[in-house]
């Protein structure tokens, strides 16, 4: 999956190994959805829609 990494300003791609899918709740009830990986030990975050979440076959983390 391709993230976009803001500190080397450079689009990377990331394979699905590395990655890992969570669920946001806001404040107001709102589901956000993300994916998330790493490289070069910079954390990379992905808003991603309902549809490619739940499509995405990799492992589920606790969100806050």
């Amino acid at each position: 999956m391709e993230f976009y990494n803001v500190k080397t300003r450079r689009k990377v791609d990331i394979p699905e190994s590395g990655l890992r899918k969570r669920t946001m709740v806001q404040k107001n009830g709102k589901h956000t959805y993300a994916v998330t990986g790493e490289e070069s030990g910079t954390k990379l975050v992905r808003f991603v829609s309902k549809q490619q979440y739940d499509a995405l076959q990799v492992p589920e983390i606790d969100g806050s």
